[in-house]
């Protein structure tokens, strides 16, 4: 029997077992994902927990509720891999071999990796909303806080959902606003981009949303340190932006036992080929998701686009045919601007976000790079999607490659 290994039982790991269960032939094939967290996280849904939109139970579910039947799960920490043997080192012990290796164990933020960042103000006047823990935190922070200088901070990028602290600083307005201190807050962002985000389209209209919200952009700020006690951060070009409270984006990295084997980059990433996961290395290795250095989004849309490419093309290469580059980086983002109102982008490698309706061409019912109702609801819509029907592997009816169709451009 082949033996098709899967570390990570996140996002990607869980959608691709779903998938390739239905796909192999359970006679011939085993399918065995490994995790050390049992916990499932709904990762969107923290931006809403220092809110009070969503709650604990709105984000987490067991893992074990979405594993397939005939697939095994094993919860159990990743000590080591080794590509040469295909085999890998559990923390109980256990050694595992396999056939062929799909790693999918994510990205992890790393506040330690910045002076001054996770020293004694972490959790105080320095927070994040990038894991459960933080968002949590966050929530508890904001419902005594009396206003002052609120700044935002991404350290550097590639970052899990792009476009999640412009969302945060928009969400920020609303929720002050109604709490009627918005007059008493100060809203800043700081990014290393040199503008709101990285399409130029999006950017442009993006920059414009936060300025009239009264959000200032401090572009290109490549933070070198924090000083907690001055509270204030300090970018390579000695820039400073003082804070009251800080909420940080902190370096995003992928797991380091990734990096261990010879498995990653410098930020521990897969190198693959961004148009079919399999790994630059080892013709039995592939990366999904936030593991892979593909130049996509790191965001759940893009997973699920690229699981719908993935699976028939894993079939094909296991039987002995090529892989095809299928998977063109579409990736499709709502886009939370606060006040019940929301934007969609839609994008890929080679096509920026452009306006339009999706997904049906000139009815909608969403409209791309426009604020709208339509928009909100379908941000949290999509937490029902991703319970019951993405992470089952179930087929959208929504094509997994980018189309032009119901767009044009301005």
């Amino acid at each position: 029997m082949k033996k098709l290994l899967i570390l990570g039982a996140g996002t990607a790991g869980t959608m691709v077992a779903n998938r390739l269960r239905k796909q192999l032939d359970t006679a011939e094939w085993s399918i065995t994902l490994v995790d050390q967290n049992p916990t499932h996280y709904y990762q969107p849904g923290f931006l809403f927990i220092p809110f009070g939109v969503y709650g604990k139970r709105d984000v987490i579910k067991p893992k074990r509720d979405f594993m397939p039947a005939g697939t095994e799960l094993i919860l159990a920490k990743i000590n080591a891999i080794d590509p040469e043997a295909q085999k890998v080192e559990l923390g109980d012990g256990r050694t595992l071999r396999y056939d062929y290796l799909i790693v999918a164990t994510g990205a992890d933020i790393h506040p330690e990796q910045t002076p001054g960042l996770s020293e004694d103000a972490w959790g105080k006047t320095i927070h994040t909303f990038y894991n459960y823990e933080g968002a949590l935190a966050l929530a508890e922070t904001f419902r005594g806080w009396k206003g002052g200088r609120l700044v935002v901070n991404v350290v550097e990028n590639p970052i899990k959902c792009p476009v999640a602290p412009l969302e945060f600083l928009m969400l920020a307005d609303w929720y002050f606003h109604e709490r009627g201190i918005r007059d008493k807050v100060e809203l800043i962002y700081a990014t290393p981009l040199p503008g709101a985000f990285t399409k130029p389209l999006a950017s442009k209209l993006l920059g414009g949303l936060l300025e009239e919200k009264g959000i200032k952009v401090e572009p290109e700020f490549m933070i070198e340190r924090a000083d907690p006690d001055a509270r204030k951060i300090v970018s390579y070009d000695e820039r400073e932006v003082e804070y009251d409270l800080l909420v940080s984006v902190p370096l995003n990295t992928g797991a380091p036992v990734i990096g261990e084997a010879g498995l990653g980059d410098d930020l521990n990433f897969v190198p693959v080929n961004k148009n079919t996961f399999l790994s630059n290395k080892y013709p039995n290795i592939f990366a999904l998701g936030d593991a892979s250095n593909a130049p996509a989004s790191k965001a759940g849309s893009v997973a699920h686009f690229a699981v719908d490419t993935f699976g028939e093309n894993f079939v094909r290469y296991v039987e002995g045919g090529e892989l095809k580059p299928l998977f063109d980086g579409h990736a499709n983002c709502f886009i939370e601007s606060g006040f019940g109102k929301g934007l969609l982008i839609d994008f890929n490698y080679d096509t920026e976000p452009l306006p339009g309706r999706y997904p049906l061409p000139g009815v909608g019912p969403f409209t791309l790079l426009e604020e709208s109702e339509a928009n909100h609801w379908g941000k949290l819509l999509f937490r029902w999607m991703y319970w019951n029907l993405l992470l089952k592997g179930e087929e959208l009816p929504l094509p997994a490659r980018m189309s032009l169709a119901g767009k044009w451009k301005r």
